[in-house]
């Protein structure tokens, strides 16, 4: 999804992008998309300066993206929106993000919702009654008893079934609130047994500035919370409970490396605020380019994710996906969506199409931020555009307010990187355009050794890069 972003507007990206799925969305104009001018993004997580130039769905002309933090609103629709536009064929363009509803008036649309459902059920099973009673008294019963129950149900560990009986224990139902009583939904699952809580950077976003923050497990037992630490970069957050129970049960972490596409998936969460909420599919993609924002108007989220037609909606986010043993091989946490037709404004629900972080990527950013409270991301030192272009992610031939497009002694200027280079490939991952890269980059940790493939002056060359870090999000 995109956001404003101290004026500057989303610029499409190659592919249709997904949405978070957790935060209500807001509703624009109709037939109006918020313009602004295009933008770059450092390869290292840096912001563009503003530059004029074409309005959301359409590629942006050169401009150089700034080297410093934030990165700027990513090319992808709202939270738990189909993102704003049509037939732009981008990322969505820039919204603004309203004030959500307060968990009680959401918990109490969705009640009367199910009260609905409930009378209507049983206005329609009393009418059943009474024709089938005055069928009975004018015809006689025709009514046959089954000679047995057919036995006893097993559910074996294997099974959906015993997956979620034994997942769902060590999952819990986050209400973000923030000092104005704002805030939303998501979900979260027990990390460690001191109480360790891993989610979404834009679930818990509320209550980051003294909030209030509560996790409810599956028994109804509710406990206070307080943020560790939260990546907005990667949206990972931890948070950890207040008076934590001494019999936490952590997940079991699988190797999203080991995924393959085929493999079966259970997500748990909390869509539209019903909590321990199981669905199923399979894993329909990895290596997934996708950019979010978490509605604040500020920064991005990039991920190369794992791509689920589990079912997934907002209030899921954050929430575990699993594999068929029960391991997290993911979190949930984007969704595409066609709301109000292609990428209208308006919050919207599953088509199939939803995605998860990489559970590799989402431990190594948790235990960052349970060590240091703040995480740490593996940058090349090097500005490239953000425009929309399957040919590779080019390094901007002029950094934002006069910085250098390549760091000096960063990474990428060791290699012997330069402007107008097009990067068409980190190891054997084909990169399309910067947030691919940018996603691409941030699966690794510092010190890692990737090899880079970029074509210049219509060349191909291959060098190796020692990936450099950068604390913070700031």
């Amino acid at each position: 999804m995109s956001t404003e972003n101290e004026g500057t507007a989303v610029p499409p990206a190659p592919s249709a992008p997904p949405v978070p799925v957790d935060a209500p969305a807001a509703s624009a104009p109709q037939g109006q998309a918020p313009q602004g001018p295009p933008y770059g993004q450092d390869a290292q997580g840096q912001a563009p300066q503003g530059q004029g130039g074409p309005g959301p769905g359409h590629p942006g002309s050169s401009s150089a993206p700034d080297p410093s933090w934030p990165p700027p609103p990513p090319p992808a629709a709202p939270y738990g929106d189909g993102g704003s536009g049509s037939g732009a064929g981008g990322w969505g363009a820039s919204y603004q993000q309203p004030a959500p509803a307060s968990g009680r008036r959401r918990g109490g649309l969705v009640a009367a919702v199910l009260a609905a459902a409930l009378v209507a059920g049983g206005v329609g099973g009393g009418l059943g009654y009474v024709l089938a009673k005055d069928n009975d008294e004018s015809t006689g019963s025709t009514t046959v008893s089954a000679s047995s129950n057919g036995g006893d149900v097993k559910r074996d560990p294997g099974t959906t079934a015993g997956v979620a009986a034994k997942a769902l224990p060590s999952t819990v139902t986050i209400e973000a609130e923030s000092t104005s009583g704002e805030g939303g939904t998501g979900t979260g699952f027990v990390f460690d047994k001191q109480g360790h809580i891993v989610t979404n950077n834009h679930v818990v976003a509320d209550a980051v500035d003294g909030g209030k923050l509560t996790a409810t497990f599956p028994t109804g037992k509710k406990y206070d919370a307080e943020v560790v630490g939260h990546a907005q970069g990667y949206d990972v957050a931890v948070i950890k409970l207040k008076d934590a129970p001494s019999d936490l049960k952590p997940l079991t972490l699988g190797d999203s490396d080991k995924v393959a596409v085929g493999d079966s998936t259970i997500a748990i969460g909390a869509p539209f605020g019903l909590s321990d909420t199981v669905t199923t599919g399979i894993i329909s993609a990895k290596n997934r380019p996708v950019a979010s924002s978490d509605g604040s108007g500020s920064q991005a989220s990039y991920m190369s994710a794992l791509q689920t037609d589990a079912s997934i909606n907002p209030g899921n986010s954050g929430g575990p996906l699993l594999d068929a043993q029960g391991n997290v091989i993911g979190i949930n946490s984007a969704i595409q969506s066609t709301g109000n037709g292609g990428f209208g404004t308006g919050q919207s629900g599953s088509i199939g199409l939803g995605f998860a972080i990489p559970i590799n990527q989402a431990k190594y950013v948790a235990q960052e931020l349970i060590k240091n409270g703040k995480p740490v991301y593996a940058k090349i030192g090097a500005s490239v555009s953000l425009d929309d272009g399957s040919d590779g992610a080019q390094i901007t031939d002029q950094g934002a307010g006069g910085a250098a497009p390549v760091e000096p002694g960063g990474p990428a200027a060791k290699a012997g990187l330069k402007p107008g280079d097009v990067i068409t490939k980190l190891d054997d991952r084909v990169i399309d355009s910067g947030p691919t890269l940018i996603g691409e980059i941030w699966t690794h940790q510092p010190g890692d050794k990737v090899t880079i493939t970029y074509e210049r002056g219509g060349k191909q060359h291959t060098v190796d890069v020692t990936l450099g870090s950068r604390v913070g999000d700031n």
